[in-house]
């Protein structure tokens, strides 16, 4: 390995308990295409992605929801190009029904121009959809910790 290698996001891997009911929602709710699916012996996946890029994989293999207090995956995050693509997600989600952990659109903390919306997929996995700047003036939920910290 060189000083110069760099390594970069790849995908991410959810066990999820019920595939079809998580493809319903990355796919139909969040807009990612469904690049393939599998059942290998009642071992069901699915790989997920945007532009034929694989971003995300769902393997169902999961006995219980989500636990945020055990060591792991804190939460999953997306960057939307504008304030206005968040709101629309946000639309999305609120006519779903989706949990939300804070109202509306939220700072990444006190006067930071960054901010987005905190939700959870249907196994209560953690998500955030952000963009860097366009949140100035939102409100923050937490003075002196990252907004995206503790939710």
């Amino acid at each position: 390995m060189t000083a110069t290698s760099t390594l970069r996001p790849g995908h991410t891997g959810l066990n999820v308990t019920d595939l079809d009911r998580s493809l319903g929602f990355y796919a139909e709710v969040l807009g990612f295409d469904v690049l393939g699916e599998g059942d290998e012996n009642g071992r069901r996946f699915a790989f997920l992605g945007q532009e034929g890029e694989l971003m995300l994989t769902l393997w169902q293999q999961a006995d219980g929801g989500y636990a945020p207090h055990l060591a792991g995956l804190h939460h999953l995050a997306w960057q939307a190009g504008t304030i206005d693509e968040v709101k629309a997600f946000e639309a999305r989600l609120r006519e779903r029904d989706v949990d939300f952990a804070y109202e509306g659109v939220v700072a990444h903390g006190e006067g930071a121009a960054s901010g987005g919306i905190f939700f959870h997929d249907p196994d209560g996995t953690r998500l955030e959809i952000s963009v860097p700047t366009g949140a100035l003036g939102a409100p923050a939920p937490a003075a002196a910790a990252p907004t995206c910290g503790f939710f």
